[in-house]
Parts: C-alpha cells; sequence; structure tokens
C-alpha cells in the first residue's frame, strides 16, 4: 500500500501566512530557474515567469502550506489548493485570474503553485504538499481535483494519479510558447 501520510521525517508542515511572502517568492525564483531546466529552453523558462508565482489570495484563504527542513529551518517546498476558479497564475497574471467560489461536490478544486526548492528535490516533498491539499479539499467536499502543470511536474503528477486533461498554452511572447497541461483526479 502507498504511503499517503503528509509526514516525512526531518520536515514539518503549516499553512502560509502573509509574512511567508518573500521566502514563498525566492523559493519560487529558484524552482522556475532551475527545475525547468531540461523541460524547456531558457527562453521558454523567462516566458514562463509572466504566469508562474506568488498568489497572495491562496495564503489569504489559508490554502497554501510551506514544508521546512527541521535541521535548517530553510523552506522546501510549498504549494496549494484552492476553492478558486483561477486555475494557475500569481498576483501579476490578471486575465488569467477568477475569484469566484468553486461548488464542492460538483466543481474540480485546484492545485495551485507547487514548487520545491533544487537542493530538496527527489525526497518526497511533492508528493507531501499534493497529500496535504488532497486531504484539505476532501475536507470541504471536494471530490475532484484539477491543475495547470508544467512539464517538470508531470511525472510527479502522473504518480499520484493526476491525468491529462489538456494540452495548453500558457504564455507566448515573441514567437516563444510555454505548454501548460491540465491535468485532473478524482479523489477516493
Amino acid at each position: 500500500m502507498a504511503d499517503r501520510s503528509p509526514q516525512r521525517p526531518g520536515f514539518s508542515h503549516r499553512v502560509a501566512t502573509p509574512d511567508d511572502a518573500a521566502e514563498i517568492s525566492a523559493l519560487m525564483n529558484a524552482a522556475i530557474g532551475e527545475l525547468q531546466k531540461g523541460f524547456l529552453s531558457p527562453e521558454q523558462i523567462a516566458v514562463s515567469r509572466s504566469i508562474m508565482g506568488l498568489d497572495r489570495t491562496l495564503i489569504a484563504d489559508g490554502t497554501y502550506f510551506l514544508i521546512h527542513d527541521c535541521g535548517t529551518d530553510r523552506l522546501a517546498a510549498s504549494g496549494g489548493w484552492s476553492r478558486r476558479a483561477t486555475l494557475y497564475g500569481g498576483d501579476h497574471t490578471s486575465a488569467q485570474r477568477n475569484d469566484a467560489l468553486l461548488r464542492p461536490g460538483t466543481d474540480a478544486a485546484r492545485i495551485r503553485a507547487m514548487y520545491t526548492h533544487p537542493d530538496f528535490t527527489r525526497r518526497g516533498l511533492g508528493r507531501m504538499v499534493l497529500s496535504l491539499c488532497e486531504g484539505a479539499a476532501r475536507a470541504e467536499g471536494f471530490t475532484r481535483l484539477e491543475m495547470g502543470a508544467t512539464l517538470a511536474g508531470v511525472p510527479l503528477y502522473e504518480a499520484c494519479g493526476y491525468r491529462l486533461i489538456e494540452h495548453t498554452i500558457g504564455a507566448s511572447a515573441d514567437g516563444v510558447e510555454v505548454p501548460v497541461l491540465r491535468m485532473g483526479k478524482t479523489l477516493a
């Protein structure tokens, strides 16, 4: 049986607060710059910053989780879920924002803004964040989840039961396109 526990030895989790914004932004910048390599060209990584980043609505809603290394207290990973219609994007992506509330049991809640610091990859932290998000969404009555996934995240999401819904272009500038895959999962 798969480990469904949101705990990982040596790491702690908590809900983000507004005071965490700078630390979260630094983690996101490091992850975007390093972990997209091998999946996106340098030009695509640069364009991806136009659709990726901090979304303070997730923090205000109390749906954004932080994972810290207990030994160093460094922020190792972050991610959240949302009961709002926005599929992906940060504070600066007003064209993609839709703050309409989703209906539990009818609409799919959103998995949002998943990031792992490059120093902490391959330790189960992405699974830990997903588990926390899935449990919280389930507790509010949601039975399905959707996300806008980066190419770098797809292997993790597929391993956790998410399936492709559609290929989209998340951003485009000067002929450079950044793919975003809409993925979904039914909660057990």
